[in-house]
């Protein structure tokens, strides 16, 4: 029987599903639903990368599945957008963020990283309709470079 509610439990799960659940958090915290996937990464790469090295496959993994889930919210979301009836919005970030994707194009899409703005860049995306393999191959090129980024600059704190 499992006991939910134990330490033990959860330590176990931890362990044998990680990956899964980076998966689920990247995902989630890329969609509209709130969430924050940083968090997850860093408890599961800082065991790994204390016993390892950052060239570990382990680590590869762990990017890769964060990377993954967090392209594929984003593509969510975007298809979503395409959803979106034509609005007369006079609400600035929406505006804005209109503005700039019109301007850039899928390129603005290396920026569907950042909280809030970049949910809005992939519903944009979407909404006016921009090819939707170039803005998935820019949402993973960014989103890669930022589990790369946070997985070194939380080194130092990792030790």
């Amino acid at each position: 029987m499992w006991d939910i509610f134990s330490f033990s439990f959860w330590a176990d799960f931890w362990q044998t599903h990680g990956l899964w659940l980076m998966f689920f958090s990247a995902f989630l915290s890329a969609t509209i639903l709130p969430g924050n996937s940083e968090i997850v990464f860093v408890s599961l790469a800082a065991p790994k990368v204390l016993v390892g090295s950052l060239l570990s496959a382990d680590i590869f993994w762990l990017v890769f599945w964060a990377t993954t889930g967090n392209t594929l919210g984003s593509l969510t979301t975007y298809w979503i957008g395409r959803w979106f009836p034509k609005i007369d919005s006079k609400n600035d970030r929406t505006l804005w963020a209109i503005n700039k994707i019109q301007r850039y194009g899928a390129i603005t899409l290396l920026l569907s990283w950042l909280p809030i703005i970049g949910d809005v860049f992939c519903a944009v995306a979407g909404w006016l309709r921009l090819n939707w393999l170039s803005c998935l191959i820019f949402m993973t090129i960014g989103k890669g470079l930022r589990y790369i980024a946070l997985l070194f600059f939380s080194l130092p704190f990792m030790s």
